[in-house]
């Protein structure tokens, strides 16, 4: 009898104690389901793999038995997958645009960094931007740079007049791929397809073969138009991901000259995230001009430098309106958020006719 009254004890303990865990887990999930909302309003992605290792590498020091440390590990585990499965769930209803077609790079980029989302495309950067700004879409997710081509000047200018915020830097490898329809062979190719960028880093590959060229408007388009075609003459240059999508067979992999090729896409909201400063991978994004007098570059230069902010990246563009005056596009790493940031934007407007913190994000890469 003592037996039985020590079980029911201990069942009644639990039941007690499962009743506490659910309201806390509805609490939780709440705050799951605000987070979620803060991410689809700023462009954010569901994984945050640094957030995640953090709170694992903590988990363990929240049980004081050390015997029972390690199942806490696994529940807290498994706590944070049933919360992504609530945000993916949330997430199913949010839209992203980029520019081409499905199979473009950009589309790709799309779906890595938010696989539970609509991707809507967009013939060209301004339309996919204006869909945005306009509430069409909650994401744009656009190309800035590619590390062999250079940067993309339509998206930087749109950051620059534009309203939108970058919330996320996204860097994913570029892999070109020779694509031909079924049943063709590398000899049977005498002419390709695809984008300027595209055929840029390929010409290597393209001249050792005696490969001809025309351009299009996109990777994606240019696979879809020899899927079209049916010419075992005519290829395209494209992500292996689309040849599976428009029916294609794989010629040559990897035709690329640079074998460290990367796109930087940026993702763009009508809002700004502020991510709490985490070291190296906390950034954030300025444009600005400076005054029409001597010195004034070298000026907003020194204020970046003297707050203790590395340039990652800096670009000059032409003024739209104004003859040979340029605005730079910079990415500076660093807390912009913190009163470090507050006073180096205050001294930055004194040398500068038009600056705007465009973002402040983590890096990613996809």
């Amino acid at each position: 009898m003592r037996q039985d009254s020590d079980l029911d004890k201990a069942r009644k303990a639990i039941n007690e104690i499962d009743i506490q865990m659910a309201e806390l887990f509805e609490r939780r999930m709440l705050q799951s389901r605000e987070v979620a909302q803060y991410k689809k309003r700023n462009g954010l992605g569901i994984m945050d793999d640094k957030r995640e290792r953090a709170k694992m590498e903590n988990a363990e020091d929240l049980v004081k038995d050390p015997e029972l440390r390690e199942f806490y590990v696994l529940f807290q585990k498994h706590l944070m997958d049933l919360s992504k499965d609530y945000q993916r769930r949330l997430f199913k209803e949010m839209k992203i645009a980029y520019c081409g077609v499905p199979g473009a790079f950009a589309h790709i980029a799309a779906q890595k960094a938010f696989p539970e989302a609509e991707t809507i495309p967009f013939p060209d950067f301004t339309q996919a931007y204006t869909a945005c700004v306009n509430g069409d879409v909650d994401v744009a997710i656009l190309p800035i740079e590619n590390s062999f081509a250079g940067d993309v000047g339509t998206v930087l200018d749109l950051a620059y007049h534009g309203d939108l915020y970058i919330n996320s830097i996204l860097d994913m490898g570029i892999t070109q791929n020779l694509l031909g329809v079924k049943g063709a062979d590398l000899g049977d190719i005498d002419t390709v397809i695809s984008h300027p960028q595209a055929i840029r880093q390929s010409a290597e590959f393209l001249n050792r073969n005696s490969i001809a060229f025309k351009e299009t408007g996109s990777t994606a388009h240019a696979a879809k138009v020899v899927s079209e075609m049916g010419d075992r003459s005519i290829g395209a240059i494209a992500s292996e991901e689309t040849a599976s999508i428009y029916g294609l067979d794989v010629m040559a992999r990897q035709i690329n000259t640079s074998p460290h090729n990367q796109t930087r896409f940026a993702v763009f909201s009508r809002s700004m995230s502020s991510p709490v400063a985490s070291g190296h991978d906390t950034r954030f994004t300025i444009v600005f001009a400076v005054r029409n007098e001597a010195g004034a570059l070298a000026k907003a230069l020194n204020i970046i430098g003297s707050h203790g902010y590395n340039m990652c990246y800096i670009h000059s563009r032409p003024s739209h309106g104004t003859n040979w005056n340029h605005y730079f596009f910079a990415e500076l790493e660093g807390d912009v958020n913190g009163e470090n940031g507050k006073e180096f934007l205050r001294q930055m407007k004194t040398v500068c006719d038009n600056l705007r913190l465009v973002g402040s994000y983590r890096h990613q890469e996809i």
